[in-house]
């Protein structure tokens, strides 16, 4: 006769998550509270810490709907509101979040992690320019400082803190937020990407790397720390370097036309122009890739990565002796964004590059390839390659 197998209670499952998040891995930690919701399933608190760990993990959307369903059970509960709102805050969706948030201080205004929550939505209107407050930044400062007064031990507390001292350009000080929010729980990926950035800001490229791999290692499929990583390579001007963390990085995101207009980057960076030319036509243009990923083509926006996607697409364009491409994308490049004064300098490279193929005239010849198909091979020219410093 089999014995029954008893079903372990929600606490030990609430508890394993906790020791879970401590150690860094989210996603088990994640799986624990959803044992623990299906023996609890009317316990709103457990979908709010479940959702607060899903921020963690970058799983925004699922954060969203665990904090909305927690309100279902309890409207009047603050701290629902408030992990709604980071997470719409993650979204990109900052006017709601910034509704949500103060939702949430309205029914608990001792709540320590709104008030973070609070700096960073003002801190990110401040960067986009998309706050509706003129005295946005200054609300997001106070809001960290209430924060860090209310929960000093709180890891939200100290990266709300470091995220408005480095969009401030404070860079050091929001280091040591960032540093104080790693000693409360070093196993979480957003703080070692933010503290790579910071040490990237001030020049410290090794302790930039470090972190960044840091991060990678904690969260080996997100393409993050990858990408980050080769484009501090780049601007060292370890090309090669940057080449492998970009491969990387489309590997773990092979449908992102980011991630492939950032290796097409580096492949002209490291004079490899076929491997160029074909990652940013895709990024560029759209397609399908070999393996059967479709990609939807990048519209140029003044966004500082996109631009530079198109500059070095004519670049590369017009040293292939392309010209007719290169220099549709270069004007493209110079009627969209006139003030990004890099942008200009690149395009017209671009353009003089062709000039210059143009006034050679440079007679092309036949290469028989082995199956006896006959090849267009464009003579190089003597003009040298612009050099692109990459924009971290």
């Amino acid at each position: 006769m089999l014995t029954p197998t008893s079903t372990p209670p929600p606490e030990q499952y609430l508890t394993q998550a906790q020791q879970l998040l401590s150690q860094g891995k989210l996603s088990q930690a994640i799986d624990a509270y959803k044992q623990a919701q299906v023996l609890k399933p009317n316990d709103p608190s457990i979908y709010v810490a479940m959702a607060q760990v899903q921020v963690l993990a970058g799983d925004y959307k699922d954060a969203q709907t665990n904090a909305e369903d927690a309100l279902l059970l309890n409207s009047n509960l603050s701290e629902a509101d408030a992990v709604r709102a980071s997470a719409l805050d993650w979204q990109g969706n900052y006017l709601e979040a910034e509704a949500a948030v103060k939702q949430a201080l309205a029914l608990d205004p001792n709540n320590a992690d709104a008030h973070a929550y609070y700096s960073e939505i003002l801190t990110d209107e401040y960067i986009t320019g998309s706050g509706s407050s003129t005295d946005v930044l200054n609300t997001a400062i106070s809001e960290s400082k209430t924060a860090l007064t209310l929960a000093p031990d709180s890891l939200e507390s100290h990266r709300a803190r470091g995220y408005i001292l480095e969009a401030t350009q404070n860079y050091e000080e929001a280091i040591r937020e960032y540093q104080a929010a790693d000693k409360i729980n070093d196993n979480i990926e957003d703080v070692h990407i933010q503290l790579g950035l910071n040490y990237r800001a001030l020049g410290s490229y090794d302790q930039a790397v470090e972190e960044f791999t840091k991060a990678n290692a904690l969260n080996p499929a997100d393409p993050t720390a990858d990408e980050l990583i080769s484009r501090t390579y780049a601007t060292v001007g370890e090309y090669a370097k940057a080449v492998q963390y970009a491969e990387s990085a489309v590997k773990a995101g092979p449908s992102d036309p980011n991630l492939i207009g950032n290796l097409g980057v580096m492949y002209y960076s490291n004079v490899d122009w076929p491997d160029a030319v074909q990652e940013l036509s895709l990024a560029i243009n759209g397609g399908t890739t070999e393996d059967g990923q479709k990609i939807t083509p990048i519209q140029l926006t003044p966004d500082t990565h996109v631009v530079e996607y198109y500059y070095t697409y004519a670049l590369v364009l017009a040293h292939l002796n392309r010209c007719s491409e290169a220099i549709q994308v270069a004007q493209m490049v110079q009627s969209r964004v006139p003030s990004d004064t890099t942008a200009m300098s690149q395009a017209a490279a671009a353009i003089q590059i062709c000039q210059k193929n143009l006034a050679s005239s440079p007679t092309p010849t036949a290469a028989s390839s082995s199956k006896g198909k006959s090849t267009s091979v464009p003579e190089s020219t003597s003009t040298p390659v612009p050099q692109i410093t990459s924009t971290p």
